[in-house]
C-alpha cells in the first residue's frame, strides 16, 4: 500500500501531465480531494501534505470535517445532493457547491446564504434516470428563473458519466457538457460566468481534463 504522500504526489503529477497532454495551461485544473471515506484525522494528514481543496458529499460529514480543520486555510466543496431543509445548516461554510439540481434549491440558497456561493449547475447530459440534474433542454428556463439570484454564482456545469460507460461514451458526455458551458458563457449573464467545469473522478479524470474540466473530484485514489 502506498503512503498518503506517495498517492498525493502521483495524483498531482498525473493531473499535471494530463493537463499538458490536453494542450492546456499548467495549473488550470484543480484537484478536489474527496474525503467522504475517511475520518477527520486522515483528512488532516492530507491537508498537512499540501492539499487545500476538500470535498464532502454529506452535510453531517462536511460539518464534522469543517470543524476539525477550521484552523487551516482551505477551500471547501460540497459535492453531493443537498436537501433544501439542510441548506441553512451548511451553505455559509461552503466555497463551492457542485450539485445545484433544481430551481427550488437555488431559491433556498438565495434565501439562506450570507455571501455569494460559487455553484455548479448539475446537468444530466447522459439522460440516465438515476442521475440528478437538468437536461440540456431545461437549462435555459431554469436560468431565467434564477436571473436575480445574487447569492447563487453559477460558475459552471457539473456532470457525471454513467458507471458502465465506455471511454468513448464518457468523452462524448464530457465534450457535450463543455460545449453547453461555452454556449452559456457566451451569453454573459449576470451572476452566471460559466467559466468552470466540474467533471471527472478517480476513474475518468484524464478523459475529463481532455474535455475541458477545471475541477476533478478524486477520492479513492488518495487512500488505496
Amino acid at each position: 500500500m502506498m503512503t498518503l504522500q506517495e498517492n498525493k504526489t502521483k495524483i498531482f503529477n498525473q493531473v499535471a501531465q494530463a493537463t499538458i497532454e490536453a494542450g492546456r495551461p499548467q495549473n488550470s485544473v484543480t484537484v478536489v480531494a474527496v474525503t467522504k471515506y475517511v475520518d477527520s484525522e486522515v483528512a488532516r494528514a492530507l491537508v498537512d501534505i499540501g492539499v487545500t481543496h476538500i470535498g464532502e458529499n454529506r452535510v453531517d460529514k462536511f460539518l464534522d470535517k469543517y470543524q476539525a480543520l477550521k484552523d487551516y486555510d482551505l477551500t471547501w466543496h460540497l459535492i453531493g445532493t443537498l436537501q433544501r431543509r439542510k441548506v441553512k445548516d451548511v451553505i455559509n461554510y461552503v466555497d463551492y457547491f457542485h450539485a445545484l439540481d433544481s430551481v427550488k434549491l437555488a431559491a433556498e440558497i438565495q434565501k439562506r446564504a450570507e455571501h455569494p456561493v460559487k455553484c455548479f449547475l448539475q446537468v444530466n447530459i447522459s439522460g440516465e434516470e438515476s442521475k440528478h440534474g437538468f437536461s440540456p433542454e431545461e437549462v435555459e428556463d431554469a436560468l431565467a428563473q434564477m436571473a436575480d439570484f445574487d447569492k447563487v454564482e453559477l460558475v459552471g456545469l457539473m456532470t457525471m458519466a454513467p458507471i458502465a460507460a465506455t471511454e468513448k461514451e464518457i468523452a462524448d458526455i464530457f465534450s457535450k457538457t463543455n460545449l453547453l458551458r461555452q454556449q452559456l458563457a457566451d451569453k454573459k449573464m449576470k451572476y452566471m460566468p460559466f467559466s468552470e467545469l466540474s467533471m471527472g473522478m478517480s476513474g475518468d479524470y484524464k478523459i475529463a481534463i481532455q474535455n475541458g474540466s477545471t475541477f476533478v473530484r478524486i477520492g479513492t485514489s488518495f487512500f488505496k
